[in-house]
């Protein structure tokens, strides 16, 4: 089959590589009719390198049909039509069956000291094949593949995967009180959707991005919004009886705007010998953390900050000092997506949309152009805001 791999830091090719198949009977496999290219996979083409081998599947925002099933599969059968979670969990351990899908005991790293299996995301997470692929060995897939429609468009669906979920849970956990008014940092595909969801749910919104296209995006489904000026924090208190929002959720994460030290070493240590690079980037790595500063000066006193964008520094500096003084509570980690799915199927497939689900993508492309796409998603060129890739 074909797949999109890892190479080297910022070089991604299109392969033929050997087809997955049924290594455990409660496997299944999917052929993908759709599969996305998230903001996270920008870290792996940028920084996480060191933890990548060369011919590594990458992806984890798949959907497709079931091509084959295992003996012990149950509620699944041939013909299927499945969104895959990011996260491998086994739903029966103690962490599962408390909502906490991305901790699950069964398929947890211990060895690297971190959380449960995720497609195509690093030797971190278990250096599990990905889904930007013809094809996609499910595991545990009772619970891990999700049964969807099939008159709705793939769009509907896809984002079931990850992206919907995260920005479901970042709102959830920014407690957002009645009435309230609602901050997002970053309006990337994660940003776009928390900020539909937030008027969705009956909040004002107040978002900040520096590219035009994403802020007119999110103008579109009522957010207000501004540039990322050097005055963007008093303009965004002014705007709120200069307190600041509520709630702020951080949907940027490690790689934010500014910072350019901070991006100078992130860029330097890709550049060394695995070895070093591991042992630096899990001793003293650190993020770009201009968005996460953003919404801790920004929040007002007594709010909360929710972290949806990826963090992995271990040791980044933290304004104690202003958050304690603040009082400002903060909730963060990977989306439980397991949690959410069944409370967001029907917003998907509400005939209005009201997420706008089928509005987000801006560029839709075969799967042997998934190279070019991760240039453009990068560099926020050609308007782009989602990859669709069609395998």
């Amino acid at each position: 089959m074909r797949a999109l791999t890892w190479q080297a830091t910022r070089k991604v090719t299109v392969e033929e590589v050997p087809d997955p198949r049924i290594e455990e009977p409660t496997d299944v496999i999917v052929r993908i009719t759709s599969t996305a290219i998230c903001g996270s996979d920008l870290h792996l083409y940028d920084v996480f390198g060191p933890f990548l081998d060369k011919g590594d599947i990458l992806g984890h925002e798949p959907m497709g049909v079931v091509e084959e099933v295992g003996s012990e599969v149950q509620k699944l059968a041939v013909g299927d039509r499945v969104v895959i979670p990011f996260v491998i969990a086994c739903g029966e351990c103690f962490m599962c069956r408390r909502g906490l899908t991305t901790q699950c005991e069964t398929t947890q790293n211990r060895d690297t000291g971190t959380g449960a299996d995720l497609y195509g995301y690093t030797e971190l997470y278990g250096s599990v094949p990905g889904g930007q692929a013809e094809y996609l060995r499910v595991r545990r897939a009772d619970f891990n593949a999700y049964k969807v429609g099939r008159d709705l468009p793939d769009e509907r669906y896809l984002y079931l995967s990850d992206i919907l979920p995260t920005a479901w849970q970042g709102v959830a956990y920014a407690d957002v009180p009645p009435g309230g008014t609602l901050g997002v940092i970053g309006l990337g595909p994660v940003g776009q959707f928390a900020a539909r969801i937030g008027t969705h749910l009956g909040h004002r919104v107040v978002a900040v991005d520096p590219v035009p296209e994403r802020r007119l995006m999110a103008e579109r489904y009522g957010a207000e919004v501004f540039d990322l000026t050097d005055d963007v924090l008093e303009r965004l208190r002014d705007a709120t009886d200069g307190r600041g929002p509520d709630s702020v959720v951080d949907a940027v994460g490690i790689e934010a705007h500014g910072n350019p030290g901070t991006a100078f070493l992130q860029n330097a240590v890709g550049l060394l010998p695995d070895a070093v690079a591991k042992k630096l980037m899990t001793t003293a790595g650190v993020d770009r953390l201009a968005a996460m500063m953003l919404a801790i000066d920004a929040v007002r006193r007594g709010g909360t900050v929710s972290l949806s964008g990826v963090y992995a520094g271990t040791a980044d500096p933290m304004p104690l000092m202003t958050m304690f003084d603040k009082q400002i509570a903060m909730r963060m980690g990977q989306c439980n997506v397991h949690r959410w799915r069944d409370e967001l199927l029907p917003l998907a497939e509400a005939p209005d949309d009201p997420l706008g689900l089928e509005d987000l993508a801006t560029h839709r492309v075969p799967l042997d152009r998934a190279p070019e796409m991760y240039d453009t998603f990068k560099n926020k060129e050609d308007g782009c805001i989602k990859v669709v890739l069609k395998p």
